[in-house]
């Protein structure tokens, strides 16, 4: 894990990373706000600066995907999504609500988590939308971090033409169950369909973490960052 933090920095030495990480997984699980952070991990300006600057960097995200990635690609991808309503101290952030991820669905002010797992819960990818937006539009640009896979599972929100051909030509075999009005009805394995509760678990998982479960970040760098971490101490 040391190899993946800033070692960059001028002046004055970090205060203790260790401290300092612990301090910010217990904001995240707990939901409480950074303020009122435990004196125990530290001064609260120095965790959140620690989160949001780091966020930044892509360093929270690239320990995520460095762990991801370290037992290759695995044979069986589960893709699926997840809406988390967004408080109104997310609102605010710079470019509007389009450009951090924040939409309007039938459960409100929402942004939806889409994420690619292996058959045992463990995440590989997220992507984070505003929650208006479509399964299958959002495939298209989760399923470019599949570089290679046998079969791949989804719900019938992911049974498009489009889909089916992007997973066709990465060489794995789309499980998608048909929708009911399709007159040709695509080949699928219930029996199969069954390991698919795998990301399901994975989403209740990292609700656990308050929040993920409901968005308090302003900007969708800060709330992808607390995904990867949540994502990160829960399996690994």
């Amino acid at each position: 894990m040391l190899s993946y933090l800033p070692r960059d920095t001028r002046g004055k030495p970090r205060v203790d990373d260790r401290r300092v990480i612990s301090g910010i997984v217990h904001v995240l699980i707990s939901g409480c706000r950074w303020k009122d952070a435990p004196t125990i991990y530290g001064p609260r300006k120095t965790l959140y600066n620690r989160f949001q600057r780091w966020a930044a960097k892509g360093v929270w995200s690239n320990l995520f995907h460095a762990l991801a990635t370290a037992g290759g690609p695995p044979a069986e991808v589960l893709i699926d999504s997840s809406a988390v309503k967004a408080h109104r101290c997310a609102s605010g952030g710079k470019g509007g609500k389009r450009n951090q991820a924040i939409g309007r669905s039938r459960g409100g002010r929402t942004t939806k988590i889409h994420a690619l797992t292996d058959r045992n819960c463990r995440p590989i990818a997220f992507l984070l939308t505003g929650g208006q937006v479509a399964d299958c539009v959002a495939a298209d640009t989760l399923l470019d971090q599949v570089t290679t896979a046998d079969l791949i599972h989804g719900d019938k929100g992911y049974d498009t033409n489009a889909v089916r051909r992007k997973i066709e030509a990465i060489g794995a075999a789309p499980n998608i169950p048909p929708k009911i009005n399709r007159v040709w009805k695509n080949c699928f394995s219930p029996y199969l369909y069954r390991n698919r509760n795998a990301i399901e678990r994975m989403f209740n998982r990292l609700k656990d973490f308050r929040r993920v479960a409901t968005r308090y970040d302003r900007l969708a760098t800060n709330f992808h960052a607390a995904v990867c971490i949540a994502a990160t101490v829960s399996y690994w």
